[in-house]
């Protein structure tokens, strides 16, 4: 394999740090890059410090060179700004997805090919695939880490440019080739929370850029069951922290009026109001191009979730609607559906 340059996006993180042990190991010029996105006034909630430690100790101990790069304005413009309106304007926005297509693969992107840059690598568990000049992004081996869910809106110059080395390896042997390698990171909890943002009490942080608006929990029938504290703080299909007393059924969040700001709630998993077959989708983003009607797709409406038989018909260039074979539970508008052909992840859009 011909050497390259190649810099790595690296967070402190297991994974991150094996993907760039690989490339290393593959006899490629690596360089570490750490990015700060997120300037934080509670330390505590996003360990950045700690992080860029374990990204120095890291690349001391496999032999590479690190930069650290702040993207602060960045993320606020494409990201977090998008993340406020959608919570706003009572969706529930997956800022996983913005996050890779605006700072992991376009402002980290732009910045390596600056440092001289044949390629990027991440730690994230997919794989991309060229075939006949076309780009095409892939599930991981590792069905439980697959993250191809997260990449949907990569473009064929992001996948042209970008290296997954865990694509075809699971997390047990990431582990264990990090404890072999001697990185001091190989336990190390896997990040959760918001990306860039951490871990944090959510309601209070929310509650910091938005107004809390207080109201009313209905059922459908307009019975008053109990009060809720900001619809930007449910989502639907949501369970805990409703408070709602009383015999049966533990409740869930099936809708929200936006006119009245009430928060609509149901009794039972599966009653029929947490149930679609169909939805409409915007924002959209193909990899290769929008999929061709007629043959029958699969689609999540959700990281993890199993897919799901559906069949695909395309409006226009910003719209689409989804028929699936089986209800789905809980379709919530402001997270992504993302359609796969096989292993093939073929691109999505927002659900609205």
């Amino acid at each position: 394999m011909a050497r390259s340059r190649i810099v790595v996006g690296m967070s402190g993180g297991v994974d991150s740090s094996v993907a760039a042990l690989l490339l290393k190991r593959e006899g490629h010029d690596v360089i570490g890059l750490f990015m700060k996105n997120w300037e934080d006034d509670e330390p505590e909630h996003c360990p950045a410090k700690q992080d860029f430690m374990d990204v120095l100790a890291v690349a001391e101990r496999i032999g590479i060179d690190v930069e650290a790069v702040n993207f602060s304005q960045e993320y606020r413009d494409r990201v977090f700004r998008y993340f406020l309106a959608e919570y706003g304007a009572g969706r529930t926005p997956n800022p996983d997805v913005l996050c890779n297509a605006e700072i992991k693969f376009k402002a980290f992107l732009d910045h390596a090919l600056t440092l001289g840059a044949d390629s990027i690598a991440t730690g994230h568990y997919a794989r991309v695939r060229t075939r006949e000049g076309v780009h095409e992004l892939l599930k991981a081996h590792d069905a439980a880490k697959d993250q191809s869910y997260f990449l949907y809106r990569l473009n064929q110059f992001q996948l042209s440019k970008t290296r997954f080395p865990l694509g075809d390896t699971t997390k047990p042997v990431v582990r264990a080739l990090a404890k072999e390698a001697g990185l001091p990171n190989f336990a190390k909890k896997d990040s959760t929370g918001i990306c860039f943002i951490g871990e944090r009490p959510f309601r209070e942080f929310l509650s910091r850029y938005l107004p809390r608006q207080p109201g009313d929990m209905r059922t459908p029938e307009g019975r008053l069951v109990g009060r809720h504290e900001g619809l930007m703080y449910y989502t639907l299909g949501q369970r805990q922290g409703l408070h709602i007393g009383g015999p049966g059924e533990p409740w869930f969040v099936a809708g929200k009026d936006l006119a009245r700001n009430e928060l609509i709630v149901v009794q039972g998993h599966e009653h029929p109001l947490l149930y679609r077959s169909e939805l409409a989708a915007a924002e959209l983003s193909w990899i290769s191009g929008p999929p061709a009607p007629g043959p029958e797709y699969a689609a999540k409406t959700r990281y993890r979730q199993a897919d799901a038989p559906c069949r695909f018909r395309h409006i226009d260039a910003q719209r689409c609607e989804i028929a699936f074979a089986r209800p789905q539970w809980a379709i919530t508008p402001g997270q992504s559906v993302v359609i796969y052909e096989g292993e093939r992840c073929l691109g999505g859009g927002v659900i609205a």
